[in-house]
């Protein structure tokens, strides 16, 4: 023999008080707030919806496609302006997954970094030897290195992300 499930009634909530009704009419200061992303769920950038990086590379390979088909002087130009501005893009993507939390970049991040100090030693000092030089951006690399995972390992928990 079955025995029939009976339904329960939900409880009526108790009554509120006209100050109780007022304070839960006001938003609370953290609902006023942006929820952080979840752990899956890539980190919003600075300027909303906008599409800021995606045109960045869109010029950057139109840059780079006219370059290659203009004669002259002006080819090469294209070429490395587009070849800086497709740069800077992924750049600025990994520097705001990796300081999220999100995923770890920190090789990209440090060698950004040491062929950076590395042009900037070789164009600003031509007579500085080389090897000292490489020697400089190598431990600018390492420093950054360093710091990177720090920065990654406090904002996510974990040193490296394997997706």
């Amino acid at each position: 023999m079955s025995r029939k499930r009976r339904k329960r009634r939900p409880r009526a909530a108790p009554a509120k008080t006209p100050a109780a009704e007022l304070e839960a009419a006001k938003p609370s200061p953290v609902a006023r707030r942006r929820r952080p992303p979840a752990l899956d769920e890539r980190p919003p950038a600075p300027w909303g919806s906008f599409p800021l990086v995606e045109l960045v590379v869109l010029v950057a390979i139109v840059m780079l496609v006219g370059g290659l088909v203009i004669r002259g002087g002006r080819g090469p130009v294209m070429i490395v302006v587009g070849l800086v501005l497709g740069a800077l893009a992924g750049i600025e993507l990994s520097i705001r997954e990796h300081f999220a939390g999100y995923r770890s970049h920190t090789l990209l991040l440090s060698g950004a970094t040491g062929v950076a100090v590395l042009v900037a030693l070789a164009s600003l000092t031509p007579s500085l030897w080389f090897p000292f030089a490489l020697v400089v951006a190598v431990a600018a690399f390492a420093f950054a290195a360093w710091g990177l995972t720090r920065a990654f390992r406090r904002r996510s928990g974990q040193a490296f992300k394997v997706r």
